[in-house]
C-alpha cells in the first residue's frame, strides 16, 4: 500500500473525474483540498487545472488557495504535479482573458515567462490531438514511457521555451512551427501541458512514474539531455468513434445507428405494425470501452433521445459518462441538450453553463452543441455580429476555454444550376464533381443547416454557421452531412473543404465512412484534423486498426497506442 494519499486541488471547473480515476487506477487514494490549510499539510499535491487562466486564478484567490500554494511551491522541494492549466499557472503571467495587451493576468510566478496564444494565422487553434515530445531531461516521471509514444493535448495557449526557463523543460513539442514546453520538471515540481489522464496507457504510465518517484524519494533525480535543435514533433490525425445514444422502447439507453437519422428497425414480428423498434447495437459503456481498448483516439456520446425537460434530469446519460470515465482514458465528448432551459413545473431556469458543468463533472471533456449553435449564429448575423456574452457558446468557452466547446453542424445539400438561383447572398455555393451531381445534373450546391436532429431546415449555410461559432468562441467543429449519413460512400469532401478552409479552428469530418480508404481520402484531400465514424465500427465491418494501418500505408500520421500499463 502507498505510504501517502494524493492531495487533489479541485477548484471546481471542468472534468476532474478522469484525473481521479487515473490516480486511483494506479493504486493511490485521494484527499480533496477544501481549505487553504490542507495545502501546507499535503504530502503530494496534484493540480488538474481545467478551463481558462483568468477564471482559475480568480478562484485560487477567492478560495484563499493562492498564497498557500505559492508557499508550497517556493523551494521546489515538495512533490507537485500541475496538469494543463495547472502547469500554465506556474508561469509568471498569461495573455488568456487579460484586459489588454499590456496587463497580462498574474500567475504563481514559479517559472519565468509568459503564457501566450497560438497564432491562428499559422495553425489551427486550439491545438487539439495527439502529438509527440522532445526529451530535454531524463526523469523518473517518464520511466515507463517510450520516447515515440504520443500524448493528448487540448489548449490554445502555450509556454514558450526561452533562455530564462529552458532548465525547467522536461519535454518540448512543436506545433505549427511553434516550439513550446509540453512538460516541466525541477526538483520535486512537475507540470504537463498534455493531459496524462486522457493519453491512454501512456498517460497512466506518466502518472505511475510520478507517484512511484514520490513514493521512493527519487523524484528530484533528473539528468539533462542533449537536444537536437532541429528536432520537431507531429500532430497526428485522429480517428473518432461516435456512439448515438438513445432510449429504446423499454426505456433503456442503447447505442443505435440508422440511415439519415432513421434509427428504427424495419417492421418485425412483435413490433408495432409499420415501424420497428429502436435499432440496438450495444450498451454505451461496453462499446466505448471496446473502442478505447482497440485504439480509438476519441469517443463521442451523442444523446439523440428527445429531452422531456432537460439534461439536469437526464441521469442515465450522466451515469454513462461516470461509468465510462472509470476505465476509458481518452477524450470523451457528449452532445445533446446543451442549452439554457426552464423547468416548466418548478419554474427554475438552468443556464447552458450549468448544464455543461453537470456533464463535465460527470466525466465529459468537451460538450457538443447543435441546434442551439445554429440559432445563436442566426442571431449573431442579424445583430451585425455583436456578441452578447449570453449564448451557450460564449458562456461555456469563457469559463472552460474554447477547447471545451464543439459545434455539431448538420447540413443538407441544396442543389442549384447557377449561383443566381441563390437568393441569400450569404450562402456559400460549392462546386461539385460530376460524380456528385444532383438529381437533375446540378454541379453546384449550398449546404443548408438543420436543427432538431435534421427535422427542420434553416435559411443559413454551414460555412456561415462555422465562421459565426468560431467568432463566438467555439474551439472545434463536428461537420456532418445528412445526404451522406449512413450511406458508407465516403465523407462529403466538398463540404469538408468549404468549412475547413473558412475557419481556423479544427474540423472533425463526419457522416459517410464505410471503409478505411474513406479516412485516408478525407485526410489527404482536406485540412480536417480528425474523422469520425460509427456504424461501420459498431457492426464490426471495419476495425479501428484497419483504418490506422491504411493511414500509415498512405503516410498519414496516426497514433500507435502503448500496449499495457507498466507493472500492472
Amino acid at each position: 500500500m502507498p505510504s501517502f494519499k494524493v492531495s487533489l486541488l479541485d477548484y471546481g471547473a471542468g472534468n476532474v473525474r478522469s484525473v481521479r480515476n487515473a490516480i486511483t487506477s494506479n493504486g493511490y487514494e485521494i484527499e480533496d483540498i477544501t481549505t487553504p490549510s490542507q495545502i501546507d499539510e499535503a504530502k503530494v499535491l496534484i493540480f488538474p487545472g481545467v478551463g481558462s487562466y483568468g477564471s482559475a486564478m480568480k478562484v485560487l484567490h477567492e478560495k484563499g488557495f493562492y498564497e498557500p500554494l505559492k508557499k508550497y511551491l517556493a523551494n521546489h522541494d515538495r512533490p507537485f504535479l500541475g496538469i494543463c492549466l495547472g502547469m500554465q499557472t506556474l508561469f509568471e503571467s498569461s495573455d488568456e482573458f487579460s484586459p489588454d495587451a499590456d496587463h497580462a493576468i498574474e500567475g504563481l510566478g514559479v517559472i519565468p515567462g509568459k503564457v501566450r496564444k497560438f497564432d491562428e494565422t499559422k495553425m489551427a487553434v486550439p491545438h487539439i490531438g495527439w502529438n509527440g515530445r522532445i526529451h530535454h531531461q531524463e526523469s523518473p516521471v517518464l520511466k515507463y514511457v517510450a520516447p515515440e509514444e504520443d500524448v493528448y493535448f487540448v489548449h490554445s495557449y502555450f509556454a514558450p521555451v526561452n533562455d530564462d526557463n529552458k532548465d525547467w523543460a522536461m519535454t518540448s513539442t512543436t506545433y505549427g512551427g511553434q516550439h513550446f514546453m509540453s512538460s516541466v520538471h525541477k526538483g520535486s515540481l512537475v507540470g504537463c501541458q498534455f493531459h496524462p489522464e486522457k493519453s491512454g496507457v501512456t498517460g497512466l504510465n506518466v502518472l505511475k512514474g510520478f507517484l512511484e518517484a514520490v513514493e521512493n524519494g527519487t523524484l528530484n533525480q533528473t539528468k539533462s539531455l542533449t537536444v537536437n535543435p532541429d528536432a520537431t514533433t507531429q500532430l497526428v490525425k485522429r480517428v473518432v468513434i461516435a456512439l448515438d445514444v438513445r432510449s429504446n422502447d423499454h426505456g433503456d439507453l442503447v447505442v443505435t445507428k440508422g440511415d439519415q437519422y432513421d434509427v428504427r428497425e424495419n417492421e418485425k414480428e412483435g413490433v408495432v405494425e409499420g415501424r420497428g423498434g429502436v435499432r440496438n447495437l450495444g450498451k454505451p459503456v461496453a462499446l466505448a470501452s471496446r473502442y478505447y481498448q482497440e485504439g480509438g483516439d476519441e469517443i463521442a456520446f451523442l444523446n439523440i433521445t428527445s429531452f422531456r425537460q432537460g439534461v439536469i434530469e437526464d441521469m442515465p446519460m450522466l451515469q454513462v459518462l461516470e461509468e465510462a470515465s472509470k476505465s476509458i482514458f481518452v477524450p470523451l465528448t457528449v452532445g445533446g441538450g446543451i442549452r439554457s432551459y426552464t423547468d416548466p413545473q418548478s419554474g427554475q431556469t438552468w443556464s447552458a453553463l450549468e448544464v455543461a458543468n453537470r456533464y463535465f463533472r460527470a466525466g465529459a471533456d468537451k460538450v457538443s452543441i447543435g441546434s442551439d449553435a445554429v440559432i445563436a449564429s442566426e442571431d449573431y448575423i442579424k445583430s451585425g455580429k455583436k456578441k452578447t456574452g449570453e449564448t451557450s457558446i460564449e458562456m461555456i468557452s469563457h469559463v472552460y476555454g474554447a477547447q471545451a466547446v464543439v459545434i455539431s453542424i448538420d447540413p443538407k445539400r441544396v442543389y442549384v444550376k447557377s449561383k443566381d438561383e441563390v437568393v441569400n447572398k450569404d450562402h456559400v455555393v460549392v462546386e461539385l464533381d460530376k460524380s456528385q451531381a444532383g438529381p437533375n445534373g446540378e454541379t453546384l450546391c449550398w449546404y443548408q443547416c438543420t436543427v432538431k436532429g435534421g427535422r427542420e431546415a434553416k435559411d443559413i449555410c454551414a460555412v456561415t454557421v462555422a465562421k459565426s461559432v468560431e467568432d463566438l468562441g467555439a474551439g472545434e467543429i463536428m461537420l456532418n452531412c445528412i445526404d451522406m449519413d449512413g450511406q458508407c460512400k465516403g465523407f462529403d469532401i466538398p463540404l469538408m473543404n468549404a468549412v475547413s478552409n473558412a475557419v481556423t479552428i479544427p474540423v472533425i469530418a463526419s457522416s459517410g465512412a464505410g471503409k478505411p480508404e474513406h479516412f485516408s481520402d478525407v485526410f489527404k484531400e482536406t485540412k480536417v484534423q480528425a474523422a469520425l465514424a460509427a456504424g461501420m465500427f459498431h457492426r464490426k465491418e471495419v476495425e479501428i486498426e484497419e483504418v490506422k494501418e491504411h493511414m500509415r500505408q498512405q503516410s498519414i500520421p496516426t497514433r500507435t497506442k502503448a500496449a499495457t500499463v507498466q507493472g500492472s
